[in-house]
């Protein structure tokens, strides 16, 4: 691929990430805002307590936690118990690295995508409606393929960026990496 072409997806990725911040700010902005609601009615005797808030929270935190989770494994800050990953030689780690990306693509594109999407549009086509706020419940279930797309997008880029640093010329070289002269 050329390089304008290549600047070109990196500005498109970095304003989906800029985006997907953004999201996960505001929700998590309205999250807390709904549980210091809820508490203030509960225990100010001249009001009534929240009904719905108990639910907008539940449905905020599963889109907390989805989309978190594509923030982090940008970020490269997802758990994981590297120990004895960390006991593998070189070529062991990047392989174990690599096998790891690889497979939370795949399963972020069929479990969370296709198989989310397949939830979405099942809930979209019945109607089902959240009990006490009358929420569509697919914006709910909607969390699992908007997710799935970033975590799948995400892992493929660590994998392509993984491949370009083990070959001397990527981004987060390795301090205990050989520095490749370039030709």
């Amino acid at each position: 691929m050329r390089p304008g072409g290549m600047r070109f997806l990196v500005k498109i990725k970095d304003t989906l990430d800029r985006l997907l911040e953004f999201l996960l700010i505001g929700i998590f902005f309205v999250l807390v805002a709904a549980v210091v609601w809820q508490v203030f009615t509960r225990y100010v005797p001249w009001m009534a307590p929240s009904d719905g808030t108990e639910e907008i929270a539940t449905f905020l935190m599963i889109w907390v936690g989805l989309v978190g989770s594509s923030v982090a494994l940008k970020r490269k800050a997802h758990l994981g118990i590297d120990y004895f990953v960390a006991q593998l030689p070189r070529r062991g780690r990047v392989g174990t690295e690599l096998f790891g990306y690889v497979v939370v693509a795949i399963f972020s594109a069929l479990v969370l995508v296709i198989g989310g999407g397949r939830v979405v549009l099942h809930v979209w086509n019945t109607g089902q409606q959240s009990p006490a706020l009358e929420i569509p419940m697919w914006t709910v279930y909607g969390a699992l393929p908007v997710s799935g797309c970033f975590l799948t997008l995400y892992s493929l880029v660590q994998v392509y960026e993984t491949i370009l640093r083990e070959r001397g010329a990527g981004p987060n070289r390795r301090e205990d990496d050989p520095v490749v002269p370039e030709a």
